[in-house]
């Protein structure tokens, strides 16, 4: 889903037409804006269909969020470091794709902390603020630091989860609001914390790679729910081809439903219906 950032948070889901065998994300997309439904009873179907979202392939089974099989295991986007920065190993001449490397992972990342299912530390590019913190539902964020490299953006968040979780609780996330926080004494009190391991990484790298922000703005983001469930059922549309139900919410990227939730990036590159 498509968000933008409004009070509350605007939400469209995207859909694309069935790719050639050119990158899907070249094509044109259509969406539909989802707030104005909350309240209303949605069906959502799925049709069978996988769709690589790279080279078009059609495919059983989705890995990486939208790739066939052969396209998980040689495009850099899917490679383990994507998911673990700190395992970065462009240096080392093992890039699957080197001029990716550049222009993705050889350019500015932040340092953040928000307060989704609770604390946490995470990374992501400047482009992508606040994308990145709506998605994965949180109330609160805070940009903390500013560094050359994603690797580098990984090494500063592997210091900082010593102390504080990088994950999102995503069950207590859908549940209700999360308890607001000072993210800025936490933020003081986290850097007391990690003082000596930035100094040794700005030591390796130079003090210009990895910079504190001094005087951060906090964000804060609302989200277009009007009930919170008490308990939480994950819907997959593998094993429940279609789901009828109210949708009471959206939150991260998942649709809140009276009979359950969905998380709708799971199914990146699925035939699916959606009517209300």
């Amino acid at each position: 889903m498509r968000t933008e950032h409004n009070t509350p948070v605007d939400y469209f889901a995207c859909f694309s037409s069935t790719p050639s065998s050119q990158d899907a994300t070249e094509q044109a997309l259509q969406e539909l804006h989802l707030n104005p439904i909350i309240g209303s009873n949605i069906r959502i179907s799925y049709a069978q269909g996988i769709t690589c979202l790279h080279c078009g392939r059609v495919t059983k089974k989705s890995f990486s969020q939208g790739y066939c099989f052969p396209c998980f295991k040689k495009l850099p986007q899917c490679d383990l470091c994507i998911m673990s920065p700190d395992r970065c190993h462009y240096d080392q001449g093992t890039c699957r794709d080197p001029a990716w490397g550049e222009s993705f992972c050889m350019q500015e990342h932040i340092v953040y902390l928000a307060n989704s299912s609770g604390l946490k530390v995470g990374i992501t590019r400047p482009s992508q603020i606040p994308t990145r913190w709506i998605d994965q539902g949180a109330m609160q964020a805070i940009p903390i630091m500013r560094v050359a490299t994603r690797q580098q953006s990984g090494l500063v968040e592997a210091a900082f989860k010593k102390h504080v979780s990088d994950k999102t609780q995503w069950q207590q996330m859908l549940k209700a609001d999360s308890t607001p926080r000072d993210l800025l004494e936490a933020k003081d009190a986290l850097f007391e914390l990690v003082k000596e391991d930035i100094e040794a990484l700005q030591n390796q790298f130079g003090i210009q790679a990895l910079q504190v922000i001094t005087e951060p703005a906090p964000v804060e983001i609302q989200f277009p729910v009007s009930q919170y469930p008490t308990k939480i059922k994950s819907l997959n549309l593998e094993k429940t081809p279609e789901v009828n139900g109210t949708l009471i919410g959206i939150k991260g990227q998942y649709l809140i439903l009276d009979i359950g939730v969905i998380n709708l990036r799971k199914y990146t590159s699925y035939e699916v219906e959606i009517s209300a």
